[in-house]
């Protein structure tokens, strides 16, 4: 396969998973489909995810692996960026989606690991707290599904965050490995041409 044609076949992917990860962290925002939870937030009450906040979705597996997919897939047209100079500063911009998918692998694994902000009985105070009550847990509460009765409100937070974050780390690796890809086919290109004249 020729390094144009590869590029081509690794770009259409970056794209998919671009918008899957700035939609998946727009979500995030709205725990149970309702406003008032980011509104409350603004307020300065913490009843979203802290991690959330970071948009490791939008600015890491978005927008970051977006502007690289947009130059990777001019590196596979004829007559454009279809040449060494293209192949080469794919390399830089492959580098640059790298850079974003390891944001939001990391923010997604930390989200996971953290668990959903959510209304929760204190079992010292006995009060009813927002807060996030499995920090401490090391993801246990991942395999432990009766722990997820802790979180009484919003409805079904943790399988919506759990649900949500995996997407986004599922899809931050995946961009990661293309990236890569990418970069070492950017060099092959840079090396020996795109045999962009070659039909």
């Amino acid at each position: 396969m020729c390094t144009g044609a590869c590029s081509k076949f690794i770009a259409i992917p970056l794209y998919v998973l671009a918008l899957l990860s700035i939609i998946c962290n727009f979500f995030l925002f709205f725990p149970d489909l309702d406003t008032q939870y980011a509104a409350q937030d603004r307020k300065g009450l913490p009843w979203l995810t802290e991690e959330v906040k970071y948009m490791g979705g939008v600015v890491g597996g978005g927008i970051m692996v977006l502007i690289p997919a947009i130059h990777i897939h001019l590196t596979s047209a004829n007559k454009c960026c279809a040449n060494r100079c293209g192949m080469f500063l794919s390399i830089g911009f492959a580098a640059g989606g790298v850079v974003g998918a390891i944001y939001s692998l990391s923010v997604s694994a930390l989200g996971l690991a953290n668990g959903p902000s959510c209304l929760y009985e204190d079992p010292v105070s006995g009060l009813q707290t927002w807060g996030t009550p499995f920090a401490n847990s090391n993801g246990s509460y991942l395999s432990d599904k009766k722990m997820w009765d802790l979180c009484l409100e919003p409805k079904n937070v943790v399988e919506f965050n759990v649900g949500l974050f995996s997407t986004l780390l599922v899809a931050a690796c995946v961009e990661l490995v293309l990236c890569l890809i990418q970069m070492v086919n950017g060099l092959f290109g840079c090396i020996c041409g795109t045999c962009a004249g070659k039909e």
